[in-house]
């Protein structure tokens, strides 16, 4: 099995928090529907496995207009699709567009929602507010969608405790399926790191970011989700199958301008810029760049990727690490499962970096 990423790189406005490429330019939406065609063709055999899982992200996919999701659609009709999964902003939601989707084979939505609090929707640039993400939800499961995750945010400036919890309130009133929950990361660049630096914002303090991780943990264990990954729950038997990908090794195939791509033992990337990415297929050259994986990279790589799900890695495989994995388990960072895999503690989340960093060779 193998998954295609489409990336969508268009937005109507950039999240202050936000360093993924994304551009405002959305006049050329269909010079760039165009461009991905053309790679989607070159590279259709490249996996040399069936593709099972297809990924539309951004960006902001949901800019798209009917036609350019009919031109992206009829680009992969000949793929047996067990998933098919469609990123969305709640402020374009509407019944026909939901109903287009259906019709369409996306049968998993992920629906950018970040906080139902408008102030903090606000702060972060966000362009919907918390009525439009609820009616979001409501109007896709009114379409007909029984696959929805969520994303959400904590540890934003100013959020407390008390809109945390509500937030996680609010998305079990929904009855969704899926939930990615999502720590504020100050990235360069970004109009949110400018405002920290230059004094305008302060960061939510170390401890109450890590209560409201804990919080997150607990409150969606009791309502019978499945914390699969650090920032994933789902309800059992609605775990994300192309995010997991990414975690376990399956080969994906990354279309579109600043999409990545893993086969083998090889990782590629297209360039991050429309001009060059647009121009580079109309010429015949897809002007990747890659990487060949030693096997102290892939060792590494299986390590920084399975440490971050339920199922961690077999306690065999970080044996060249003994010493450094018994000390981990000694401090409550790590422990081993029944059978024989070794998994992070809910105290060892909080550090999983630097245990990471410290079980790679």
């Amino acid at each position: 099995m193998a998954g295609l990423y489409i990336h969508i790189p268009f937005c109507k406005k950039r999240c202050s928090y936000c360093d993924f490429f994304s551009t405002t330019l959305l006049a050329r939406q269909d010079e760039y529907l165009a461009a991905v065609a053309k790679e989607i063709e070159a590279r259709k055999d490249e996996a040399a496995e069936p593709i099972r899982t297809v990924y539309i992200g951004g960006g902001t996919p949901s800019t798209l207009s009917i036609g350019g999701l009919t031109a992206i659609n009829q680009l992969i009709t000949s793929y047996s699709i067990a998933e098919y999964t469609f990123e969305l902003n709640p402020g374009d939601a509407t019944k026909e567009y939901f109903q287009h989707l259906l019709a369409n084979g996306v049968n998993r939505l992920s629906i950018g929602i970040q906080s139902f609090q408008d102030n903090l929707l606000r702060l972060i640039g966000r362009r919907h507010d918390a009525k439009q993400a609820i009616q979001a939800v409501r109007m896709a499961q009114d379409a007909g969608f029984e696959n929805i995750s969520i994303d959400l945010m904590y540890a934003l400036p100013t959020q407390t405790m008390e809109q945390w919890k509500a937030d996680i309130e609010t998305a079990l009133s929904l009855h969704i399926q899926h939930i990615s929950c999502y720590g504020l990361m100050y990235e360069e660049g970004t109009t949110l790191t400018r405002q920290r630096d230059a004094g305008v914002i302060e960061p939510i303090d170390e401890d109450t970011e890590n209560a409201m991780y804990d919080y997150i943990c607990e409150r969606l264990k009791k309502a019978g989700f499945v914390h699969y990954e650090v920032s994933n729950f789902a309800l059992q038997g609605f775990e994300a199958q192309h995010n997991s990908s990414y975690w376990d090794g399956t080969p994906y195939i990354g279309i579109g301008a600043g999409a990545h791509s893993y086969i083998g033992n090889v990782r590629s990337w297209n360039p991050k810029n429309l001009d060059a990415y647009i121009r580079g297929i109309e010429n015949g050259d897809l002007v990747r760049e890659s990487e060949t994986l030693t096997e102290e990279d892939l060792y590494n790589e299986r390590i920084m990727l399975g440490m971050r799900t339920n199922q961690g890695v077999p306690d065999s495989f970080v044996s060249r690490n003994r010493v450094v994995l018994e000390l981990l388990k000694a401090n409550g960072l790590l422990r081993e499962t029944e059978d024989k895999r070794i998994v992070a503690t809910q105290e060892g989340l909080h550090v999983l970096n630097r245990i990471i960093e410290d079980l790679m060779i």
